[in-house]
């Protein structure tokens, strides 16, 4: 064996073990790429479930805001209803009253002047 083949086997052995040095950080870069792909698929599971619980709560809110929107027209209703009675008591009780003051007053001045 010559000095160059000395010189090759050293650096052949020293380019083999460069290469076992860094596949160590590349199989544990690839351990860590796994892991990553698996908590990135168990957030997706819980992002979806998530999204498909807000889901529900939202639709459930849309349907109390319907019962809400019902009631609320009904208390409208009642109160333009209640308008058009006070309405009504008031033009149909409240003129005979005021002309029944008046006949008072005027009565009682009548009475008065008598006197």
């Amino acid at each position: 064996m010559t000095i160059g083949t000395v010189a090759g086997m050293i650096a052949a052995v020293a380019f083999a073990i460069l290469v076992l040095l860094m596949a160590i950080p590349l199989i544990k870069l690839g351990g860590l790429i796994d892991e990553l792909r698996k908590s990135v698929k168990d957030v997706t599971v819980d992002a979806r479930t998530t999204v498909n619980e807000a889901t529900k709560t939202v639709a459930g809110v849309n349907a109390q805001l319907d019962r809400v929107d019902d009631v609320t027209r009904g208390a409208a209703q009642v109160a333009q209803d209640m308008s058009a009675v006070s309405t009504l008591v008031a033009s149909s009780v409240g003129r005979p009253l005021i002309k029944l003051a008046a006949f008072s007053v005027a009565a009682q001045k009548m009475w008065q002047e008598r006197k």
